[in-house]
């Protein structure tokens, strides 16, 4: 069903011309999202009916070694199709997402207007009210051009997107806290401009000194320090081979509290979740004193540093470079036991070979092992749910007939480009 769903769907995209309802012709959000859809479902359907151990041709079945080379094949190439749609509707996506970060940013200014009304209930409006006002007004401008600029890189969004295509928390974070202490200078400044007392002036002044609000200034130059620092620890442990990155299809928000492969990361957690209780507090003390920087205690600075140090040393600590273990020959049930022959499989057995986020099929049907001068792409083996082989710890790859008897090197290549270690082993005729 699935099939000719998505090949009924890419008949109407070609023949039709109609860019709506079943629509996955490619040239249209809707169509690129759509044909991603059932790309997915496609490579989903073909999945489970080989590891029911349907869908064989007559002319492999005979042969386990033959028939799992053609099924690896197979899903191989619908694979790099469902990786294809996705990278597509990735584009499609970051395309979309400026308009809506613009609804977001302007909605947040009439919330902000229309809470200062509210306010004004009673206790009638001021000029700090209008300067708050017009300070958002001069930031959501700002961020509306930039926006304009970087519209095909998601917008607003586009300083806090990584090179691995997914939201960083380390950059979001800083964002964050340069927003809200340039809002905070651009709201005094606002009233500097409106007041004809020279007292008040020399009181909006004061308010900018450093040691109302040192906590902020120094949790800013931290926050900042490390969005830097974390790029290039980053940068610089890929280029080591001791951090595997694969690039996500497009940014979603769960990046902002996850690892690569989706699981919770108690340090980014934590970072999030201290910082967003900080800017919380800060924006409270600016609204109840407008007239200086947030005096942000130094005791929840202090808390704010500690977060921002157990972030990078979570940093420094994730990751690692794929090791080989040992490599023996694979027995099924019934085989006797023996040495390493050419035409046998071999079992790799070490950890790290499928990088965080690196667990789709595209990427699975990438890693290579080297049997000496031999590349050997490593097979697909399709199980209900999933794949049995490649897995994190376990490969199982055929010896070639091309590889020389004698002692040869295995060497594993992973989905992200790093070697593992060589492990020798000795083939015989």
């Amino acid at each position: 069903m699935a099939v000719q769903e998505a090949r009924q769907g890419a008949e109407r995209g070609v023949h039709g011309g109609a860019h709506g309802g079943g629509c996955a012709c490619g040239d249209c959000p809707h169509g690129v999202r759509e044909g991603h859809r059932r790309a997915v479902a496609e490579f989903l359907l073909k999945r489970e009916e080989f590891a029911a151990g349907q869908g064989l041709p007559a002319a492999v079945a005979h042969s386990a070694s033959a028939s799992r080379q053609w099924v690896s094949e197979e899903l191989t190439q619908s694979a790099e199709v469902v990786a294809e749609r996705g990278r597509a509707e990735g584009e499609a996506w970051l395309g979309r997402l400026w308009l809506r970060t613009l609804y977001v940013l302007w909605a947040a200014v009439f919330l902000l207007l229309l809470g200062q009304s509210l306010t004004a209930i009673g206790a009638g409006w001021t000029s700090a009210r209008t300067a708050g006002l017009l300070a958002a007004l001069v930031v959501a401008g700002t961020l509306t051009a930039a926006s304009w600029f970087h519209r095909a890189r998601g917008g607003a969004l586009a300083p806090v997107i990584g090179e691995d295509n997914r939201m960083s928390t380390s950059r979001t974070v800083a964002v964050a806290w340069v927003l809200l202490v340039a809002y905070a200078v651009l709201l005094l400044a606002a009233r500097l401009a409106a007041a004809s007392d020279h007292t008040e002036r020399d009181a909006l002044i004061s308010g900018l000194e450093l040691a109302r609000g040192a906590g902020v200034v120094t949790v800013l130059a931290v926050v900042c320090g490390i969005a830097v620092l974390v790029r290039r620890v980053v940068g610089l442990r890929i280029l080591g081979q001791r951090l595997q990155k694969v690039r996500a299809h497009r940014p979603r928000a769960a990046d902002l509290l996850t690892d690569d492969s989706g699981r919770g990361a108690f340090a980014d957690i934590q970072y999030v979740v201290i910082s967003a209780v900080a800017l919380l507090f800060a924006a409270v003390r600016l609204a109840r004193r407008p007239d200086q920087l947030p005096d942000l205690p130094w005791g929840l600075a202090v808390v704010v540093l500690v977060s921002c140090a157990t972030y990078v040393a979570g940093k420094y600590a994730e990751g690692g470079r794929p090791v080989v273990l040992s490599v023996v020959r694979a027995r099924e049930a019934g085989d006797l036991d023996g040495p390493i022959r050419t035409g046998d499989d071999i079992e790799i057995r070490g950890a790290g070979f499928v990088p965080p986020g690196a667990r789709s099929a595209d990427h699975l049907s990438r890693m290579v092992v080297r049997i000496g001068a031999v590349h050997v792409h490593v097979p697909l083996v399709p199980v209900s749910g999933g794949f049995s082989n490649p897995s994190d710890t376990v490969l199982t790859v055929p010896v070639p007939a091309d590889v020389e008897p004698g002692s040869v090197e295995v060497q594993v290549v992973t989905a992200a480009g790093v070697a593992t270690n060589r492990c020798v082993v000795e083939v015989t005729d």
